[in-house]
């Protein structure tokens, strides 16, 4: 069995059906934005890789946030962001295996957050992985320690995580 994956996306919004003008997003109603998403998730995405949602992950009801994790690959953890309001047992029978309340760390060197870490140095002895910000430009894609997995950034696909971090080591001075 091939070793997983682990991916990153933050800001899926599944559900909201004004996140579309909001940040202008390329969907004509919330169902095609929901059908597109899962589409795109599940065309990178195996049953065995590891999917971290970086916050945000749906609003709308108990019933459709079930309903839309159980049609995405993978073996899901969340990370909760300010908008996902469902209790952990909604989330843990849309098939999430992990929901963290606080940032986590991944290679003793990433910190997967929702809102970004503000003041960060480029000689910090960490990079911050993010979401929260959807198209705000006051928040650079990449940087040497930091990168925003935002849907809108990531063309609404979860990315590679030796992606992010190879995009990181090339802003490296």
């Amino acid at each position: 069995m091939n070793e997983p994956k682990i991916f990153l996306i933050g800001d899926c919004h599944f559900g909201h059906r004004n996140i579309i003008k909001y940040c202008n997003r390329p969907f004509v109603d919330v169902e095609d934005m929901t059908r597109k998403q899962i589409f795109y998730w599940n065309s990178v995405v195996g049953k065995n890789d590891i999917v971290y949602v970086d916050g945000d992950f749906a609003l709308c009801g108990k019933q459709k946030i079930i309903e839309i994790g159980k049609q995405l690959n993978g073996r899901k953890r969340l990370i909760l962001g300010n908008h996902d309001q469902a209790s952990v047992n909604t989330y843990r029978e849309a098939g999430f295996e992990f929901v963290y309340n606080h940032p986590i760390v991944l290679d003793d060197f990433y910190i997967v957050s929702h809102i970004p870490m503000v003041g960060i140095s480029e000689n910090a002895p960490f990079a911050n992985i993010f979401a929260h910000v959807h198209d705000d430009p006051t928040y650079k894609d990449c940087s040497c320690r930091s990168f925003c997995v935002s849907a809108e950034r990531i063309n609404y696909t979860p990315i590679w995580f030796e992606d992010i971090k190879a995009l990181i080591k090339a802003q490296e001075v």
